[in-house]
């Protein structure tokens, strides 16, 4: 286990607390900030009355059921006994990631391994939660973190009128970033919608929606990915070429499309690794083209169906695969908004999910003449230009609340002990 932690303030010899860089006008002259232990401003409470015993999460129910970590919510039950109800906000920590959230409303609780913590000692439990999001802990394999090792942590706090005034500030922030996060859910809600109109339904050849120039052009032929696509592997990528910064050819992996994806971009752009021409030929590789949708071939990464589509020639690693449109058949918009609607998972097989070329290529597929893919393809991107640059506002919003906290909250400095 690390005893290496960074927090707020941290001298452990308790003396020197630090004040932030920047201050509300009534704070101005309040004094330093205290260094206490979390453990003084947060109680803590085990879930164990409130577990949830039925399995079937139904979200016709009302009451969520949460567990900390990524997920947070797994689902609804209808069980009406144990739900956590009272003394609300509070703040959920998973006692193995260490990962928390901010919950402001009834819940059932799904794994022991979670922790309740509630204010305590005058503590605002808003202003607390983003304390913890200040701090960092490297997490150990099968620990225990909140008793032994977060809650003795000092952290630096105000008197809690200074408390409730950065709890207010940064919940008008987070506000602001929800708003617009829905407002980007919106729209690419929209943009799943417009496609179920724009493409044929199953059993169907036409579309519900057709463009006027396109209405009497006949129904959409019926074929495989191999009849307007080209299915291209990926390359081991050894260690001894991993980490260059820069060179002739991104080589993307499917971190790099997730975080193309998560960025609001259609198109992937920047890759963690590159190769130059030399280690091209070592590899017996051949780039793969602009233009191609690209996307994960194998594992659990297969169910997120994150596609992407490159824009210069590059190399995908060999648990990612690629499809080209063929000259004629298809445009690479057309390749990408088809790859979108296939889950992929439905074509895999073996104990750990996977797809080959073959499996890919046989998937059945219905499309227009290309005139007409280029329409469809026109409209969609006018719609996920629209996507991106509000993703960028999204991002945009919340980078800026980390650099408000960076300034609300003194600096911090890590314990060497």
């Amino acid at each position: 286990m690390s005893n290496k932690a960074k927090t707020a303030t941290m001298k452990n010899d308790g003396k020197s607390a630090l004040t932030p860089k920047l201050r509300f006008p009534d704070f101005q002259n309040a004094g330093e900030w205290e260094n206490k232990p979390l453990s003084a401003c947060l109680d803590y409470h085990q879930p164990t009355p409130y577990l949830v015993s039925d399995t079937n999460y139904n979200p016709a129910f009302k009451t969520p059921v949460l567990t900390a970590g990524k997920t947070f919510i797994l689902g609804y039950t209808s069980e009406q006994h144990g739900i956590f109800s009272e003394d609300l906000p509070v703040i959920i920590f998973d006692d193995f990631t260490t990962a928390s959230q901010f919950v402001d409303f009834p819940f059932k609780a799904k794994s022991s391994a979670m922790k309740i913590l509630q204010a305590k000692n005058g503590a605002n439990i808003k202003f607390m939660y983003e304390t913890l999001q200040m701090l960092s802990y490297e997490v150990g394999v099968h620990e225990r973190h909140w008793i032994s090792n977060f809650a003795p942590m000092l952290v630096s706090v105000p008197k809690p009128p200074e408390q409730q005034k950065i709890a207010d500030c940064l919940t008008s922030v987070d506000e602001l970033i929800a708003a617009q996060a829905r407002k980007v859910d919106a729209l690419k809600t929209h943009k799943k919608g417009l496609m179920q109109q724009l493409f044929p339904r199953e059993g169907e050849t036409l579309p519900r929606l057709r463009f006027p120039e396109f209405q009497g052009a006949g129904e959409w032929e019926e074929g495989t990915i191999s009849d307007i696509g080209t299915v291209l592997q990926g390359y081991g990528f050894p260690e001894r070429y991993q980490g260059q910064q820069s060179g002739d050819f991104p080589f993307y992996k499917v971190s790099d499309i997730s975080r193309s994806l998560g960025a609001g971009k259609t198109f992937i752009e920047k890759a963690a690794n590159y190769l130059n021409e030399n280690q091209l030929k070592d590899l017996r590789a051949k780039p793969i083209p602009a233009g191609t949708t690209v996307f994960a071939k194998i594992g659990e990464a297969i169910r997120s169906n994150k596609r992407a589509i490159t824009t210069v020639p590059c190399l995908i690693d060999n648990n990612a695969a690629g499809v080209k449109s063929v000259r004629g058949k298809a445009t690479d918009f057309f390749i990408y908004l088809t790859m979108e609607q296939i889950s992929l998972i439905d074509h895999a097989g073996g104990v750990v999910p996977a797809v080959n070329k073959s499996a890919i290529e046989a998937i059945p597929v219905k499309f227009p003449k290309v005139e007409e893919q280029q329409r469809i393809a026109d409209c969609l991107t006018s719609l996920d230009d629209l996507i991106a640059a509000e993703s960028q506002k999204l991002g945009t919003f919340k980078t800026h609340k980390k650099g408000l906290m960076q300034q609300l909250f003194p600096s911090v400095v890590e314990d060497d002990a």
